[in-house]
């Protein structure tokens, strides 16, 4: 593993290998009480909590290869409504103000008008309906949070699909429905919806909770109001005198059952939809068997327990609630890699349930997300017979600082150190301190070396070590040299392969370079951003610190650090460019992995002068220092510095800032990386867990 000299000397950084070892040879303290712990876990998946989180979708794909069936939680447990049909996708949305866009007997206009919505903010539902015997095609947009949402909605997607709606006019339509009856069965049920089609009114056969037990209703209407329910009501009596008609309560539950045609606008292909009527803080769930749900919508990932529907904020909402040992499965094995040995996987299944138990219901009707704003949580699919025997290992065991569950955050790699708290969110109490993590160069070990070179036309860039072989001798300026050995070498901006980024330059076989410095590649543990200009990270800036930015960047510096070395002032021309808390700094600099960083003008470079002052020297003002990319400096090339320990890096004419740092995260508490190398090394779970939380026993509940 080949680190360059400037990359080791570290600000704040000692390896305390004796005082590593004794800490984690410590005996373990004696348990405390634990408190808020639970045997299940609601995991929010889509919902709308304003600034807290926020992900919504129109509706929700499911599908399972087992059991399964849509109904609610009652006081005895489960109650099923209706089996739903296994290895076929069903939709589920919320019956709530939509725009009803078109309606037409060709499937190829409909679709073509949902495809012209889909581009835009206003989602399609396409449903297929009878009418008289014959298919039509009902094209909705939606769903909105009120009226005048769904008002202002029709008028626009008259103009987005203005092409295919042949005189109509899309209308804004509601929840206000009335009910045609109650009915034992669905074929009952759909006999009376269909008078009601084929005299022209929509209607639809509703599943409802009626005793404990699913009955059918058949619900016509989708008013916007009490008025336009009440000239409906009088349009029907008009038409069908002898059916009974009366309003349907704004609490009643129940799933409105169509037919969708929008899983495919190619091809026509239908499945069941049930429209959800949801009121306040009424919920429906899909409840799942082994084989566990398929959510689509979700990157098709299939989850264990069960889903639950709600409508929050006007919006579709779904949680995941399983058993937390089961949810463990999924968040260790999306979090730390499953070949790792088996006593880091049970310190992040320690860390991982400690975490979530802190949670309370911190987000409304949830513990956690499942996106990293909580913790990683990809549902079966990052399961692993390892991770699941380590989280089994460690059934119920939690981290307990003074009696209560410690918030055990934990992050990637550390870069060597941990975080204190005053460098994070400045807060933590006294579980969390900077300590050594000199084993998180695991994340190193097999990286390839790269070599910062200078090119014969002025450019500089990386090539990998196994690209070339190193020549004997060195400059005049004391540099090493490399030749090129694979055909179409490419010369990358940063070190590493980055698909999307066009090299610097295409080496051929027997074609020279100077090397100005060797590092590792950028990864996890060690890593380089840019070079970027003042404007864009003035553009980074914007709106992450919390004062005025000036309109050019004349000077960037660093010009505090904390305990571990990690950056907590940044100033922008000789002012603070001050953030609300440390860690933001880390998206204020273009979402760079870690705060434990280096800004490098590429314009300018330092000069330490015999008294020990400093100056700033830029690429004009070479005549001070050792100037050679060879035997001669190399014209347009800028100049090429060395410092004391051998390491060079050009200085040109254009000024721009290089990022250099170490870690990925916020560093604060366990370092998966680090816990990985530290378990290389012998240490056991609980060790581990004792260095990285002070002050903590760890209980078994």
């Amino acid at each position: 593993m080949k680190l360059s000299r400037r990359w080791r000397k570290r600000i704040g950084m000692t390896a305390a290998a004796s005082v590593l070892a004794a800490a984690m040879l410590m005996p373990m303290a004696a348990p405390a009480d634990a408190e808020g712990t639970a045997s299940t876990i609601r995991v929010a998946m889509f919902a709308d909590l304003g600034s807290k989180y926020k992900s919504t979708t129109p509706y929700v794909t499911m599908s399972s290869g087992g059991s399964w069936s849509l109904g609610q939680q009652g006081t005895s447990g489960f109650q099923s409504w209706v089996d739903l049909p296994s290895d076929k996708q069903v939709r589920f949305s919320i019956d709530s103000y939509k725009v009803k866009v078109l309606e037409t007997a060709d499937f190829k206009t409909a679709a073509a008008a949902a495809k012209a919505l889909q581009a835009g903010s206003d989602k399609p539902f396409l449903f297929s309906a009878s009418k008289n015997g014959a298919a039509v095609y009902q094209l909705y947009a939606g769903p909105y949070t009120s009226e005048a949402l769904a008002n202002t909605a029709a008028a626009r997607t008259a103009k987005t699909v203005s092409a295919q709606l042949n005189g109509q006019q899309p209308a804004a339509v509601g929840s206000y429905h009335l009910t045609a009856g109650v009915f034992a069965n669905q074929t009952a049920a759909n006999s009376v919806k269909s008078q009601l089609n084929n005299a022209g009114f929509d209607a639809d056969t509703v599943i409802v909770n009626s005793s404990g037990k699913a009955s059918y209703e058949v619900w016509t209407g989708e008013a916007l109001n009490t008025a336009g329910l009440s000239s409906l009501k009088s349009a029907i009596a008009a038409r069908l005198p002898q059916l009974p008609l009366n309003t349907v309560s704004s609490t009643a539950v129940g799933a409105i059952i169509r037919t969708d045609a929008g899983l495919n606008l190619t091809t026509l292909q239908t499945s069941p939809h049930y429209l959800l009527s949801i009121p306040a803080n009424a919920k429906m769930t899909i409840h799942g068997g082994d084989e566990g749900i398929q959510l689509v919508e979700r990157s098709k990932r299939t989850y264990r327990g069960d889903l639950e529907l709600s409508i929050l904020s006007g919006q579709l909402a779904v949680v995941n609630e399983l058993p937390i040992e089961q949810y463990l499965y999924s968040v260790v094995g999306a979090e730390v890699y499953s070949s790792w040995p088996a006593e880091s996987l049970k310190a992040q299944a320690v860390a991982a349930r400690s975490y979530a138990l802190a949670q309370g219901m911190k987000f409304t009707i949830a513990n956690v997300v499942d996106t990293t704003l909580s913790q990683a949580y990809n549902g079966m699919s990052s399961e692993n017979a390892a991770v699941s025997k380590a989280v089994d290992a460690t059934e119920g065991e939690v981290l307990i600082n003074n009696g209560k569950v410690v918030e055990a955050v934990f992050s990637s790699n550390a870069g060597g150190v941990t975080a204190d708290t005053s460098e994070v969110w400045n807060g933590g109490g006294n579980v969390f301190k900077s300590v050594d993590s000199s084993s998180d160069i695991a994340a190193a070990k097999d990286q390839k070396s790269w070599y910062h070179v200078l090119l014969k036309s002025g450019k500089t860039g990386y090539i990998r070590e196994d690209n070339v072989k190193e020549l004997e001798g060195v400059t005049e300026a004391g540099l090493g040299k490399v030749t090129v050995t694979a055909q179409n070498t490419n010369v990358r901006p940063l070190p590493l392969i980055q698909s999307g980024v066009n090299p610097v330059a295409q080496l051929s076989p027997g074609e020279e370079a100077i090397v100005l410095e060797e590092v590792t590649e950028s990864g996890s543990y060690a890593w380089i951003r840019g070079p970027y200009t003042g404007a864009e990270i003035l553009k980074f800036m914007q709106g992450k610190t919390t004062g005025s930015l000036p309109s050019s960047i004349n000077q960037l510096e660093v010009t505090q650090r904390g305990p571990s070395g990690r950056v907590t002032m940044i100033q922008v021309n000789g002012q603070n460019a001050a953030v609300k808390t440390p860690d933001t700094y880390r998206s204020a600099m273009g979402s760079v992995p870690s705060t434990l960083f280096e800004i490098t003008g590429t314009g300018s470079y330092t000069v330490l002068g015999a008294d020990g002052t400093r100056g700033t020297m830029s690429a004009g003002q070479s005549s001070s220092v050792l100037s050679a990319s060879g035997k001669t400096s190399v014209a347009n090339a800028g100049t090429v510095i060395m410092d004391g320990s051998g390491d060079a890096r050009v200085v040109d004419s254009s000024q721009k800032y290089l990022i250099t740092g170490y870690g990925n995260g916020h560093g604060l508490g366990l370092s998966q990386w680090g816990a990985k190398g530290l378990a290389d090394q012998g240490y056991d779970y609980q060790a581990i867990l004792k260095h990285y939380y002070q002050n903590v026993t760890i209980t078994k509940e």
